[in-house]
């Protein structure tokens, strides 16, 4: 007991004297540096997104303040005054729809095969650089892609519709939209269980688990954060892309005949979207009364996006909670 004691008494004096010579050293000028640099690099971008908030929330609170629901509800109009973003929200939803239907189950399936089934050969390794590089591509190309093949050799998923929609309808630019998130999805999923200590397995299969149940109740659950935060970002990233829905026919006029924010004939109708009806509103002359609609139009987009995120926070910390047994 008394060897036991000295030998704590020991550790603690060797641990306080190395902390002494370490904090009597002098003090690092580089690191101080780099730390004072990259805080003035993240004050300066808090300082431009606050401008730039403050700016857009100046000009559009108007509208909203005077108009209301009715912003929301009105259908696309020649007139600002009557112009609202019904048809634009509508569009957007249902390109969130099949984001989160197509890409996040794919991207976490792929992310789940490439980290806990698939050997580490060459490969699996140039399976996995490609992926990276799909990440990095223009989301222009992406569009290029969607309007080949979705718009095109698909005929936008709705070959016999009686609606004139030569392809260009919401299923393919959906379908667009979440190829383009996937390789997003598949990084940070395949990150985020990579993380994930290896001493969880080999406990989970020390007591007699299976792959998939280790997989199941251990890995999942405990990546689950790190996968709800890159799909987050993936789904705030495909809600306010332009230029694929450009190539993949977004329109601002002759849309389908129907009405209903949840009908699903319309994913054989042609389309817009919130980014496409911001694009075109901003580029009218500035007396035309567009100039405060794009603003109040970016407010929308931007309460769409924080709806999504603080879905995606909560049920994060949920899991967290989970983790840490709370």
């Amino acid at each position: 007991m008394k060897t036991m004691k000295m030998g704590t008494v020991l550790h603690d004096q060797t641990r306080k004297d190395v902390e002494a010579r370490l904090k009597r050293g002098r003090p690092d000028l580089g690191s101080l540096v780099f730390r004072i640099a990259l805080l003035a690099c993240l004050l300066f971008a808090l300082v431009v997104l606050l401008v730039l908030v403050a700016d857009v929330w100046s000009r559009g609170i108007g509208v909203l303040t005077d108009r209301g629901w009715d912003f929301l509800s009105a259908p696309l109009r020649t007139r600002a005054d009557e112009a609202g973003v019904f048809q634009s929200l509508r569009g957007t939803f249902w390109i969130g729809v099949f984001v989160v239907l197509l890409a996040f189950p794919f991207g976490i399936a792929a992310a789940i095969y490439l980290e806990e089934y698939a050997p580490d050969n060459r490969l699996t390794r140039f399976i996995d650089v490609n992926i990276r590089n799909l990440a990095g591509v223009p989301s222009v190309v992406y569009g290029i892609l969607g309007f080949s093949i979705f718009v095109k050799a698909a005929d936008g998923f709705f070959p016999n519709s009686v609606v004139d929609h030569n392809g260009k309808t919401t299923a393919a630019a959906g379908v667009t939209l979440a190829v383009l998130v996937l390789p997003i999805v598949i990084i940070t999923a395949a990150e985020a269980i990579r993380a994930v200590p290896r001493e969880l397995r080999e406990g989970s299969y020390g007591v007699g688990a299976t792959k998939w149940d280790t997989i199941r109740t251990n890995v999942l659950p405990y990546a689950a954060p790190g996968i709800l935060t890159g799909t987050l970002l993936s789904l705030a990233r495909a809600l306010g892309e332009a230029a694929p829905l450009i190539l993949v026919g977004a329109v601002q006029g002759r849309l389908g005949s129907r009405t209903g924010f949840f009908e699903v004939e319309q994913l054989g109708e042609q389309f817009t979207a919130m980014p496409i009806t911001i694009t075109d509103w901003a580029q009218k002359p500035e007396n035309s009364g567009f100039v405060e609609n794009t603003a109040a139009a970016i407010i929308v987009l931007l309460v769409v996006v924080l709806i999504a995120n603080t879905g995606a926070i909560l049920l994060r910390n949920r899991f967290e909670k989970k983790r840490a047994g709370r």
